[in-house]
């Protein structure tokens, strides 16, 4: 599972023309999922995005978490994440899970998420062409990647 996660000013997800998601201070998730992501991942991950100190504090130091922060997110699907570059100019995609594996995985980890953080956390639409809109504040854009814990 690999997530980049970026600190927003504000940020907002539109489908079709409407919007479906909207938050002011918080963050951004975009989250790409492989087939062997498990439960282990989705835990860990929204552990660690739950607690991660990215938010100043009154000192203006990055000291707080998105719980103490008392911000909101946005998780949005993102099998680009996984796009294989090695060979020519087309990515592959081979590594993304497929809609089957990665939507239960998708929905559980937002469900975590909501637990983590003790509030409900918007979504964009699992395989929807979305146009995300954000002011990244900072900018703070972290990349986190379940198979590189150590």
């Amino acid at each position: 599972m690999k997530a980049v996660i970026q600190r927003v000013s504000k940020a907002s997800v539109t489908i079709e023309g409407k919007k479906v998601a909207n938050i002011n201070s918080g963050l951004l998730i975009l989250l790409g999922i492989v087939n062997d992501d498990a439960q282990e991942d989705i835990q860990w991950l929204s552990n660690k995005i739950a607690n991660l100190r990215i938010f100043s504090d009154d000192k203006g130091v990055m000291n707080e978490s998105l719980i103490q922060a008392e911000g909101d997110a946005i998780v949005v699907s993102q099998f680009t994440l996984h796009a294989g570059t090695k060979k020519g100019n087309r990515p592959s995609y081979i590594k993304a899970a497929k809609p089957e594996i990665a939507v239960p995985l998708y929905t559980a980890f937002v469900k975590q998420l909501e637990q983590d953080i003790n509030k409900t956390v918007q979504t964009g639409e699992f395989g929807a062409d979305m146009k995300v809109e954000l002011c990244n504040d900072g900018p703070v854009t972290i990349i986190i990647d379940t198979k590189n814990r150590v």
